[in-house]
């Protein structure tokens, strides 16, 4: 298997399309929205707007072109923003070959419906194509993915013919691919991870310290737990990769934008002037935190962090008061 195509161009997007041609073994072709990454790529071989910095390696092309970039592919990763991922889809099923595999990149839910994205891959293409489908998710900042610090992550499905072979086709010596068979689990825990990252930041922001942070983690990976055990996705899935991996990964580190978008907020400043001043990145999390806490409502499930989290972003509720709110809950058991 040679013929990949990695659809989105983000920073992630490319940094598995890197990953994916520093091999030698794939012809990789990038679909990207924007006319300036096509551009920068085809020139300098940079992808300047989302990874500055990192090579792109000679056997990544870039197109513009959805059929361009799907004809022939034996492997399709997604990795559009969620609230694009349907559009996307739709757009692409045309040029799709009948038996690729779809990889889907996306850590989030659709805003909408509460879909998981390989839900909404299904829903596009059709029941028949979930034995073809996978969740790619771990701890992955993109920038470290393409510059070769070893990583480890999760490729789910049902199928494990599936897993089988995106694990082999994806792995390298310093690009580690697990398999899991909680599709459920894997995608919540990645969606989830960057709400809990959101609020991460807003204590940052407010300048508190490690308890706080220390206190946020563990206890938003409880409710993250609750959410997939309730949805169907198994406990032990989220002290893994995709569950306490990425949680700690995004709620610590400083690439991690959700992170980023929770320190501003915790300043006091507000979520349109934050979002403006992205220059067009994503921070999936601030969708996610309003269809996180409608699927909670749905499956009957507490999730406070989540829901002092939406008051923020969508309320504008003062940060110092979510956090006495949070620590002013009746007293409960642990577990």
């Amino acid at each position: 298997m040679n013929r990949v195509a990695v659809i989105g161009a983000g920073a992630w997007g490319t940094g598995l399309a890197i990953v994916l041609g520093r091999g030698g073994t794939h012809t990789v072709s990038l679909w990207a929205f924007e006319p300036e990454v096509c551009e920068s790529v085809n020139a300098r071989h940079v992808n300047e707007r989302f990874l500055p910095g990192q090579s792109i390696p000679e056997s990544v092309s870039v197109t513009s072109s959805l059929e361009a970039a799907l004809t022939g592919a034996e492997i399709v990763v997604v990795a559009v923003p969620s609230q694009h991922c349907r559009r996307v889809l739709q757009a692409m099923q045309p040029y799709l070959r009948p038996d690729s595999l779809l990889v889907s990149a996306t850590k989030g839910l659709e805003e909408q419906t509460l879909l998981r994205m390989t839900e909404v891959i299904c829903a596009v293409l059709g029941a028949d194509s979930s034995r073809r489908v996978g969740a790619l998710s771990g701890p992955s900042f993109a920038k470290e993915v393409a510059r070769g610090d070893p990583t480890a992550i999760t490729i789910a499905s049902r199928d494990a013919g599936f897993t089988e072979t995106v694990q082999r086709e994806f792995s390298d010596p310093r690009f580690r691919v697990y398999r899991n068979d909680d599709v459920i689990g894997v995608e919540l825990g990645g969606a989830l991870k960057n709400v809990i990252a959101i609020a991460a930041g807003v204590c940052d922001g407010l300048g508190l310290g490690h308890n706080s942070v220390a206190a946020l983690i563990t206890r938003g990976l409880a409710e993250i737990t609750r959410l997939a055990v309730a949805c169907g996705g198994r406990a032990e899935t989220m002290a893994g990769l995709a569950g306490l991996g990425d949680l700690v990964l995004t709620c610590t580190g400083g690439l991690s934008r959700n992170r980023s978008v929770g320190v501003e907020l915790g300043r006091g400043r507000k979520l349109q002037e934050i979002m403006a001043g992205m220059h067009g990145a994503v921070a999936e999390g601030v969708f996610t935190t309003h269809a996180a806490v409608g699927l909670a409502k749905a499956r009957g499930v507490e999730m406070p962090i989540a829901e002092q989290m939406y008051a923020i972003l969508y309320r504008e509720k003062a940060a110092a008061d979510a956090i006495h709110d949070l620590m002013t809950r009746s007293a409960k058991s642990e577990r």
